[in-house]
């Protein structure tokens, strides 16, 4: 697989990025240990050099599996992961206050079983801690080895920018597909003019883009879709015009939905390296394909008219979660 640089940081990682939440927490009950790593292994021998984690995701368990799956070729790879919610859990709220990023930051690496983690990202922007404390607490650890690159997720464009004048910012990770476009507006012109890299999570609409899911789709007790607006049943009847449109381009391409809605992104600037995640080897397979796939000019022009001319409904997140966005 192709490498890109996030940025002006020079770090390297494969074109496409493994988001692994959904092996252990999100989307219904967690894999079987064996699996999950099975996944992750293959990953790698694709060419996935990038994998992403956070304390939140279990809490715990997932930078445990990742830990495992990846200290055969740790050297080879990438490890992104993520401080920021009192005692890992989201409902009790941020927490970026600069004992606790330490005490994160050395947990993580004890459950990563590494000596240094290659990206560290604020999961969400701590309204009671200013945001240079923050990077400036990421800049010790960068200084004591502990940590090589700082990265920040869901964050506004101010806060982008007060962190990186403390300790430039490696890379953005936030929600960007085909039917979350908001990013372009200020956040993608942020990041180029500082030489930041993005990072695409949900970059298949947390599965909704792939034609898998339709209004019919019942979602396990514990899949926290049941809770998005967008993925109300009324809203998944609207948004699946948005669908269809994919699934006409990618018949054309000889391609897939979610192979499509990648390759879109991969070609939206240099820099922009995706993560998809899935719990199914053959979706991985599918998912990594897209990295192969060229779009022209004439082809992007085809997706974006087509696409613009239908109006996504509800919200990414419930209430309090859409609270917690673009600080």
């Amino acid at each position: 697989m192709q490498k890109r640089k996030l940025g002006k940081s020079g770090l390297e990682v494969s074109a496409l990025g493994l988001g692994c939440m959904g092996l252990s927490f999100g989307l219904g009950p967690a894999t079987e240990k064996k699996v999950a790593i099975n996944l992750i292994r293959k990953a790698f021998e694709l060419g996935v050099t990038f994998f992403d984690t956070a304390e939140a995701y279990g809490p715990y368990a997932n930078e445990e599996l990742l830990g495992e799956a990846l200290q055969p070729f740790r050297n080879e790879i990438v490890i992104a992961t993520k401080f920021g919610f009192k005692e890992g859990k989201t409902v009790l709220g941020t927490d970026s206050r600069p004992e606790n990023i330490r005490a994160v930051a050395e947990a993580a690496l004890k459950r990563l079983r590494t000596d240094v983690i290659d990206l560290l990202y604020q999961h969400r922007v701590d309204p009671n801690v200013p945001i240079e404390d923050v990077a400036g607490t990421v800049k010790e650890l960068i200084a004591e080895g502990k940590v090589k690159h700082f990265g920040m997720s869901e964050a506004g464009v101010a806060s982008i920018r007060k962190a990186h004048a403390v300790q430039p910012v490696t890379a953005l990770q936030s929600e960007y597909s085909l039917w979350w476009r908001e990013p372009e507006k200020e956040i993608i012109p942020t990041l180029e003019e500082l030489g930041i890299g993005f990072v695409p999570f949900s970059p298949l609409g947390k599965g909704f883009l792939t034609g898998k899911i339709d209004a019919n789709t019942t979602f396990d007790k514990t899949d926290f879709r049941n809770v998005v607006p967008r993925f109300s049943e009324e809203n998944r009847k609207v948004n699946q015009a948005l669908v269809d449109v994919l699934a006409a381009i990618a018949k054309e391409k000889n391609a897939t939905n979610a192979q499509i809605a990648l390759a879109w992104l991969l070609a939206q600037k240099p820099w922009i390296v995706p993560i998809p995640g899935t719990t199914k080897l053959h979706r991985l397979e599918e998912n990594v394909g897209a990295a192969a796939i060229t779009l022209n000019l004439s082809d992007l022009k085809e997706i974006n008219e087509a696409v613009s001319k239908i109006d996504v409904q509800g919200d990414r997140y419930p209430e309090q979660m859409q609270r917690m966005i673009n600080r």
